[in-house]
Order: structure tokens, then sequence, then C-alpha cells
């Protein structure tokens, strides 16, 4: 859970990061829209330049653009972005997109030609931490005080959250984000995808994060869905839940490389209710079905700060069906804090039906508090007897490749035990019935548009 210090940021923000520009547009260029006044002189169609805030739709035509500094799209603006589009940052201004409430973004790519967001330095050079990432604000509920609204982390400086649980940000399909995550400051940094107070009426589908500098995904309140999610080699957590999330994801997979962690803990899952672990609500409460977590599973170089697969922590509530944890140095299922423990132990949260490996344990009480409700013997227990099966070797659950940290390939063997066993009694009509656990039954939908190496692709 990332600690806001808004002045601090703002103070960051004003002495590190370049001016935001408020970029007019009064009539009516390639970019698309229309108006009176004069002709706008900075389209980005033209400049291939995305800098500033943007007051009116854009549309750009494909090809390349550059990301300069922070761009804002303004309430009622709409970026669309077509497919097979590459979006750099500009080395010397870090570049990030923020979406803000009222304001939409389509982005929309295919397998064979996804909407690609990465570094601006050349192949071989290119470092986590090299832009900032996308922000989507929203108007759905969050957990937190709306007069006035939270502020996003990261030094961006605008709010989100509102009433409208069905509020529409976009469309993200078939996008690459690579190399994202930068700081104001220590605790408040862009990940790879940060999303705030984002409705149900938004569309988050086959989005892969590679090396964040961050958190890969960061969902702060809201009601939004995802579906086949990609975290890959990132620094901290990959999957972060807070002030109030309610949404459901499916078909995700999250896979750390061994050498890559840090300064804190990095966890598959972190889950707050908020900093505090109040009671405010709506509580945070993901609904997750058909995720993959893989760890370093013993790889000598693996780091220190690599954590957990699932790190359930502050007064938070949450559901895990039907997945696969294996490969996590210290843990698989882990639960923190006596309200977590008391609410997984009362029922009110649930873990059922998902097969678990872990280096040390595959199911463990983190703290002293949450040991006091509930044993790691008794979770062990408790998992099992709604359908979990615990492995002391990550190889029996039988994936094809996916400690080949070069090239993985998640899919199931024959004969699998994650091939069946699925059960989806009483899951919101949401989630696709499949056989299997895990993110992959017998088709890899990574195929095409997952990039493992991001580090020499030519853009």
């Amino acid at each position: 859970m990332k600690i806001f210090r808004q002045l601090l940021v703002v103070a960051a923000l004003a002495m590190t990061m370049p001016a935001c520009v408020k970029v007019n547009f009064n009539d009516e260029v390639s970019g698309g829209g229309t108006g009176t006044g004069s002709q706008n002189a900075d389209d980005p169609n033209v400049s291939r330049v995305l800098q500033g805030s943007y007051e009116r739709n854009i549309t750009l035509t494909g090809g390349t653009y550059t990301i300069r500094g922070y761009v804002y799209f303004t309430s009622g603006t709409k970026l669309t972005i077509p497919r097979g589009t590459i979006l750099k940052s500009d080395v010397s201004q870090k570049g990030a997109l923020i979406i803000e409430r009222g304001a939409q973004i389509e982005a929309i790519g295919t397998a064979q030609e996804p909407i690609v967001f990465t570094s601006g330095k050349p192949a071989g050079q290119r470092q986590r931490g090299d832009w900032g990432g996308i922000i989507l604000l929203g108007n759905a509920p969050t957990n937190r005080p709306l007069s006035p609204a939270p502020l996003i982390e990261g030094g961006v400086d605008r709010r989100y959250g509102g009433t409208n649980a069905a509020d529409n940000s976009g469309t993200l399909r078939y996008v690459r984000i690579e190399w994202a995550g930068i700081a104001a400051e220590p605790g408040s940094e862009i990940n790879g995808l940060t999303t705030g107070g984002v409705g149900s009426g938004t569309t988050l589908e086959y989005i892969q994060i590679s090396y964040g500098n961050d958190d890969a995904f960061e969902f702060f309140g809201g009601t939004h869905n995802a579906k086949y999610l990609v975290s890959y080699a990132t620094s901290d957590d990959d999957l972060d839940f807070d002030f109030g999330y309610t949404g459901r994801i499916q078909f995700a997979v999250v896979q750390r490389r061994p050498e890559i962690a840090d300064t804190d803990a990095g966890n598959g899952v972190e889950a707050d209710n908020d900093g505090s672990g109040s009671s405010a609500t709506p509580f945070t409460r993901p609904i997750l079905s058909n995720i993959t977590w893989i760890g370093p599973n013993g790889d000598p170089n693996t780091q220190a700060n690599i954590n957990v697969a699932n790190r359930w922590r502050r007064n938070v509530r949450f559901e895990v069906h039907n997945s696969i944890m294996m490969g996590f140095p210290r843990g698989g299922f882990g639960l923190e804090g006596t309200a977590t423990a008391t609410e997984y132990n009362n029922d009110n949260s649930k873990f059922a039906n998902n097969l678990v490996h872990a280096v040390q344990d595959p199911y463990r009480t983190i703290d002293a508090a949450a040991a006091g409700v509930i044993t790691s013997a008794q979770i062990r227990a408790k998992a099992e007897a709604a359908g979990s099966v615990t492995y002391t070797n990550a190889n029996d659950i039988m994936l094809t490749a996916p400690f080949n940290w070069e090239a993985p390939n998640y899919l199931p063997m024959t004969g699998s035990p994650a091939l069946a066993g699925a059960v989806f009694t009483g899951l919101d009509p949401f989630f696709t019935v499949v056989p299997f656990r895990g993110a992959f039954g017998t088709t890899n939908w990574t195929s095409g548009w997952v990039s493992f190496t991001p580090q020499t692709n030519t853009y």
C-alpha cells in the first residue's frame, strides 16, 4: 500500500518534472475534432509527439509517437490509438499518460498487431523506470472521501473516484507496457498500469506489463474487471489492490525473474483495505479465478525481497478460485493481520480449488496477529477442504516450461492436474466456465502479442 504525501509530491514534481503544457485546440486538424478559432499548431499526427494537456479528442493515425513528459486527457476527451502503434517515451522528459475522470482511451490492438508503450532508448540500453506508465482515472466508488476526492499517486496531481459504478474509461486490448515505473517520491510511484476509481464499463483485456520498476498493475478502488493479463519481470508487486477495489479478474499470469526485485517485498498479490487497515467501505475485495503465479523456485540468483505469491493484509477481503501458485520463496497463500485472518476464518473470504506450492511455506500466517486467529496448519486444512491441492515439488503441477526465464511456456502438459478440477459454482457470469485451473488450458492466449524480450526488440 503506497503512502500519500501530497505536499511533498507536488514539491518534488515542481523540482523534477517539466511544467504541464496546456494544449488548446480550436480548429479542426488531422488529429480529429472540430472547433472555432485559430489553427492548432500541435497536431500529434504531424509532430509525432504527445505532450501537455489535451482538451479535445485525438485520433492517432498509426506509426510511432513520442510521449514527452506527463500527458493529460481531460474530462470529455477521448484518445484513440489504432492497432500496431508504437508509443515511446521521451528520454530526457520521461513520459506518462494520464486519462482523467470523464475522459476515455480506446487503444485496441490485435494479437498480430499489438499497441506498444515502451522506452525511448535503443535496444540494449533500456532500463526499468525509463518512463512513467499509464494512469486511468474514473468516477466509480472507492472507500476514500469525495470532498475532496483523493489524488492519485505518482505526482500527477489528479483526483479520482465518484459514485458511478458503471463508469467507462475506455478500452485497453492487446497492449504491451514495457520499462515503466517512476517515482515522484518514495512510496508514490507511477506503475505500469494504475487505475483509480475506474468503473465496470471499462474494458481491460490482453495487457502485458514487463520490466516494471514498481508494481505492474495497481488498482485503487473502482469496480472494473479484467481478463488476460501478463505481469513479467516486474520489481515490486504484480497485482496490487487498495482503497475498496471490488472487481473481478480471470486468466492472468504472473512471472518473477529471480534477479529482479525492489527494495520492498515483492509479492504476486499485495492487497489492503487502506494503509491503516481501517473498516472503510466498500472493503477491498477482488474476486480472482484462473490466475497462475510463478516465482523463481529456488533459482540461485533469487533476490532476497521476492516474497510470497499472495499477501492479503490490512482488513482486506478476497476470493481466489481455480488458480496456481508455485515457486515463490517465502510463501504461497499468506494472511496478515487479525482482521484479514478473521474474515477468512469466518468464510467471508474464500480460497478454493487451487494448486499450491512454495519453496518454504505453501500456506502461512505472515505475522503474529494472523497466527493468533488461524495457524498455518489450519489454513492448509481449510484450503484443502475447499478443494485445493498442496505440492512439495513445483514440477508435479506439470506446466511445460514455467521456469524458463527467457522463453516460458505456461501450458499444462498431458496429465497435468491443472487441466481439470476447476469449479465455478456461485461465481458471477463474468467468469468464463473452463475445466482447467490456472491461466491456461490447451490454448496459449499469449501467442503473437506478448514479448519476453523487450530489451532486444526493434521499434
